[in-house]
């Protein structure tokens, strides 16, 4: 569990977040939803130590995360599994290579166990016979499942997804959402996902926290969201619906 106590955050004179208080629980898809420029993208930044808060505090399973430094905040770094938005492979590197590189960095196994343990993760994410591959030659979907393998190549506690649809078609969107519903459950993790994807949203959303402005306006799960009377939140589903379909359109 990952709790967010009153943060605040700003560049310069730009409040960009303002009083977020907020839990995600383990086992459990918990996603941070908001348009562009709300403060979705700060508050997941924040959490993991990318930025430091102004105010406020954050706790991993009980942990002040805030008040961590040096090699305690390294220690829980370990616990951690990131899912970037671009993949974020390494070019010059084998599919095998990229889902090790986490193991060779933090970990004291063998290379024969750091080898197994890489294709273990590659075949949890439904990938084989790719190991000696490059991520050039592989498409877009299979490349996410291979940031999703080096993701969780220490067994995580923590995961944290930015916007791991972006780029990506409907059907391999609904797969990769699919994977990190399946892979939450099955190790317990608490995993957060910043998104705008709707369908992400009413797909996986067992806890929903709305941003706007900066501002938690919202929380729920994907069965409360389309009855919310909050108008923020309506006008967002609204408009995120209307320029999906009119993108369909065209």
């Amino acid at each position: 569990m990952i709790e967010v106590k009153n943060v605040f955050k700003s560049f310069e004179e730009n409040d960009v977040l303002k009083d977020v208080s907020g839990v995600f629980e383990a086992g459990k898809t918990n996603l941070i939803i908001g348009q562009s420029g709300s403060g979705k993208t700060v508050l997941l930044k924040t959490i993991v130590g990318l930025h430091e808060v102004d105010k406020g505090e954050i706790f991993y399973d009980g942990r002040s995360f805030t008040e961590m430094h040096g090699k305690a905040r390294k220690e829980i770094r370990t616990e951690m599994g990131m899912l970037f938005q671009g993949s974020a492979l390494f070019d010059s590197k084998t599919v095998e290579e990229n889902v090790r590189f986490p193991l060779d960095m933090f970990s004291d196994m063998s290379m024969n166990d750091r080898i197994e343990r890489a294709n273990f993760c590659l075949k949890r994410v439904h990938l084989d016979n790719v190991n000696h591959l490059y991520p050039a030659e592989i498409s877009g979907g299979m490349q996410k499942r291979v940031a999703i393998a080096r993701a969780i190549a220490l067994n995580p506690k923590y995961l944290f997804c930015d916007e791991p649809n972006s780029g990506l078609d409907p059907r391999t969107s609904i797969v990769i959402d699919d994977l990190i519903h399946e892979i939450t459950k099955e190790y317990n993790m608490t995993t957060i996902v910043n998104t705008h994807d709707m369908n992400s949203v009413m797909g996986i959303g067992e806890k929903i926290v709305f941003i706007d402005d900066g501002e938690k306006c919202w929380e729920g799960t994907n069965e409360e969201i389309l009855k919310s009377d909050n108008t923020r939140l309506n006008d967002f589903i609204f408009a995120s619906r209307f320029l999906k379909q009119l993108r369909a359109g065209n």
